[in-house]
């Protein structure tokens, strides 16, 4: 989408992104933070998806998804990390008017198909563990790869609705965005014509598109604990167990975050609380998910140690090769 394009509806060229504020010795601080965190990010989920291509034994319903969710992760951060690290290396934190538009539609796209992937990672725990005679015949390579396609399509479908109503809006001025990166409400914030009919078409799609895969999510882990519950062997409790509390985990962070930062108020004493809880799952929920799966689970852990056992094999043959 061309400046121009938008030049016909707004006298607005550009938005300035606040970000942290001014003080010159914090965003050499951030800089840095952001940067290791951004490295160890990228690190971590791209070595995720090597580890579930590369080994045989992960090839399951379960280790796709996981590989889809990291290669959202790693386009996820990618799409804010990169613009906010150059804002605090240069000060200079101007966005063009469509960049800052594209930047909303890939993150809003991005963590719309989150939602459905952690929904579908959910729906593929719940019959693991409550159908396990039926999960084999259901979940079958043709329907997981029609489950993540869906995902990544419905995702992006459901939001160029969004910025289509987005780019009717008429920016007149101001073109602050007291954020650190182009989310929806600080940009509605500046719109100068009626937003109302907008913010209501959001609403509605939010709540077509995600709230029945919250929903899902929630009604999946109820069966589970249940099933849990009726489980009397101790250790195949903590089999079951194992097996989900990872994915909790990164779905409560992931959803916990998200209702906090939507569902508070839209006050001017709140802005800093909206931001610090952005950065939890912009920045911190990508950079935790790898850990937090291949910490808590043990084929994980075991495709893991076999790498880096091959890892050093390679090297011990290349220095031996060298020293004859």
């Amino acid at each position: 989408m061309a400046d121009g394009e938008w030049g016909n509806q707004t006298s607005v060229t550009e938005f300035i992104l606040l970000g942290f504020g001014n003080n010159s010795e914090l965003q050499t601080l951030l800089f840095l933070l952001f940067l290791m965190f951004y490295i160890v990010t990228m690190a971590g989920n791209i070595f995720m998806i090597a580890l579930v291509v590369a080994d045989q034994h992960l090839h399951t319903p379960m280790y796709f998804f996981l590989g889809n969710l990291s290669c959202l992760e790693t386009c996820y951060s990618s799409t804010i990390l990169p613009k906010m690290l150059t804002s605090l290396l240069t000060g200079d934190r101007t966005i063009s008017f469509s960049r800052c538009f594209m930047q909303f539609y890939f993150f809003a796209c991005l963590a719309g198909t989150e939602c459905y992937l952690l929904s579908v990672m959910s729906y593929d725990r719940y019959l693991a563990i409550c159908k396990p005679l039926h999960y084999v015949a259901l979940m079958n390579s043709r329907f997981c790869l029609q489950l993540a396609v869906g995902s990544w399509i419905s995702g992006f479908m459901a939001n160029s609705i969004t910025i289509y109503f987005m780019s009717q809006l008429t920016f007149c001025g101001p073109n602050e965005i007291d954020h650190f990166f182009c989310d929806f409400t600080p940009i509605i914030r500046l719109s100068c014509s009626d937003s109302h009919l907008m913010e209501l078409v959001a609403f509605i799609l939010a709540s077509i598109y995600t709230l029945p895969h919250f929903i899902l999510t929630l009604m999946s882990y109820v069966c589970i604990m249940i099933t849990l519950l009726r489980i009397h062997s101790s250790i195949e409790r903590q089999k079951v167990f194992s097996t989900c509390s990872s994915h909790l985990i990164v779905v409560t962070s992931f959803y916990g975050t998200l209702i906090i930062v939507y569902m508070l108020p839209d006050a001017t004493m709140l802005r800093e609380l909206h931001k610090l809880f952005s950065v939890f799952y912009t920045v911190l929920t990508p950079l935790a998910n790898p850990f937090i799966y291949s910490l808590r689970n043990r084929k994980v852990k075991e495709a893991l140690r076999k790498a880096l056992r091959k890892f050093l094999a390679l090297q011990e043959s290349r220095d031996s090769k060298q020293f004859f």
